[in-house]
């Protein structure tokens, strides 16, 4: 080492500068040392970083803890920018109000201009959260972190192969495997070791604290493996790993029948479980016993609320539990009790959207409210005149959450969710045309949301229904070529799904549709 660099540490480069604000220095300080301990997979470590370096991307300044005392602040900064290969941008309200965060984004670009920006958005809208200076000049890459964008796991990812110069998919790749292999390996002896902690909180502790403790690192265990990793296992189309986990989890839970006793933690740890659980049975096709667990979270957020009426989260998680059992009910043609359970969702959405009408979460529950009361509007047997000013209402209501985010792919689903089923109220009153024009706009959505992200069953599962539908229409209104070219689209890509999970009965349904569709269209052909 020169003896310049033995002198000066800031003379030292580093493969990343963290540029944020002070409100944000607890995530700062947990970003800084999950990259500085991050190992790339081997294949990805040639000609990218030091042998030294054992895999590792490199040394990563972050000022609060690699800044030496020194009488000039910019300076020491603007040495330590000079040194760094990537500015990573914690990006947050207080970020973008931050004059320190903006003259560290104006110098790095000044002094390197070809070098990349990476944007980490942990709060806040991307409008309100990127610094203006951002987005001048070259577009930075974006990770979300928050819960309702890429999550932590993925964010984090998409932030070590911006500063490592990898593709992105390998490191989801090696992560989902890594993860995978860990969970088959341990998840028997995990099993063992929760029953031994409920086991020891009922039989073997001596003190209420120690009770206590032992029994939130249990439900822990059990979050996790029911939410954070049943997230990623669903992702890679492994959920059937979990089903024992699911039953032991409720084993535990079936115990403690009191809620009285129960601190509000364990309950809304309780209510998310049920409905994580309550989903998977629904997309298996068993509604019994996705309605029973589905009750049980309704009889948990209900008491939640009755403690806290006034706190959104109390409304937010009852709301779940109203829209879930609703759907069942709906989907075992039950009108009057999904009209009843759907009605109370609307009413708590409705309640959140008065208490903040700028809380996007908020308001696309309303539209998500609007949109179940659309849905059961035309679905319902019993029902000779529909209500369809609910499906305009959704409609409308999700164009302004994406006119606030354009750039939400979330906020285009829900867009073309809602011209759907307007395109279905519209053929309830004969307007073949109208509702062909919403059809063909939300198929071009989807399509384009499906190019960029074929890994999105859900974008999936939306866009194979409007093929089938608009197979269906061109072919009431004699557009036959039409009709075959949409219905064999919508065949190839049920046949995909279905090879990706067999278990989604859903999706083999419309396989064996579609598949009886260009059948009877190729013997009226024949005749």
């Amino acid at each position: 080492m020169a003896e310049a660099e033995k002198s000066d540490p800031l003379a030292v480069h580093f493969r990343a500068f963290v540029s944020y604000s002070h409100a944000d220095a607890a995530i700062a300080q947990k970003l800084h040392r999950k990259i500085e301990t991050y190992r790339l997979p081997q294949h990805l470590q040639a000609d990218r970083i030091d042998d030294q370096d054992n895999g590792r991307l490199g040394r990563i300044f972050r000022d609060r803890e690699d800044l030496p005392a020194a009488q000039d602040l910019s300076e020491s900064v603007k040495q330590a920018l000079a040194g760094s290969q990537v500015l990573v941008v914690i990006c947050s309200p207080d970020a973008r109000a931050s004059i320190w965060v903006t003259r560290e984004i104006e110098l790095f670009r000044a002094l390197h201009p070809d070098r990349p920006v990476l944007a980490a958005l942990v709060r806040g809208e991307p409008e309100e959260a990127f610094p203006a200076v951002l987005r001048n000049g070259a577009e930075p890459l974006a990770a979300d972190l928050r819960k309702q964008g890429d999550g932590w796991r993925l964010g984090f990812l998409k932030i070590v192969a911006g500063i490592a110069g990898v593709p992105l998919d390998a490191l989801v790749q090696r992560d989902a495997a890594r993860r995978i292999r860990r969970v088959m390996a341990v998840t028997g002896g995990a099993l063992v070791a929760l029953l031994a902690m409920i086991g020891m909180t009922i039989y073997a502790i001596q003190s209420r604290n120690e009770a206590q403790h032992q029994q939130a690192e249990a439900e822990g265990l059990v979050e996790y493996m029911l939410t954070d990793l049943r997230t990623e296992l669903k992702g890679v189309g492994r959920l059937d790993v979990m089903t024992k986990v699911n039953e032991r989890a409720m084993d535990y839970y079936d115990d403690q029948a009191d809620l009285s006793d129960m601190p509000a933690e364990s309950l809304e740890r309780r209510a998310r479980i049920l409905h994580a659980m309550g989903e998977d049975d629904e997309k298996r096709g068993d509604l019994d016993k996705a309605l029973a667990k589905f009750t049980e979270a309704h009889r948990v957020t209900a008491a939640l609320l009755a403690r806290d009426p006034e706190n959104p989260d109390r409304i937010f998680g009852h709301a779940q539990s109203e829209y879930w059992v609703g759907y069942v009910a709906y989907m075992q043609n039950k009108w009057m009790h999904a009209s009843e359970f759907w009605g109370r969702y609307k009413l708590l959405a409705d309640q959140l959207v008065a208490i903040d009408s700028s809380d996007l979460v908020w308001l696309r529950e309303k539209g998500y409210a609007d949109g179940n009361l659309c849905t059961l509007e035309l679905r319902r047997s019993d029902n000779a005149t529909p209500k369809v000013q609910y499906c305009q209402a959704s409609l409308d209501t999700m164009e302004i959450v994406l006119e606030r985010t354009p750039a939400s792919k979330i906020a285009i689903q829900n867009v073309a969710n809602r011209l759907g089923w307007l395109a279905e109220a519209k053929l309830k009153f004969n307007d073949s045309n109208g509702a062909l024009r919403d059809y063909q706009n939300q198929e071009k959505l989807l399509e384009s949301m499906f190019n960029e992200e074929q890994q999105n069953m859900n974008v999936a599962d939306q866009w194979i229904r409007v093929l089938m539908t608009l197979g269906e229409l061109h072919n009431d209104l004699g557009n036959f070529d039409a009709a075959r070219s949409y219905t064999t689209r919508a065949n190839r890509l049920a046949s995909k799904l279905t090879k990706r999970d067999p278990e989604n009965s859903k999706w083999g349904k419309w396989l064996v549709r579609t598949s009886s569709q260009m059948i009877e269209k190729g013997n009226k052909n024949g005749n």
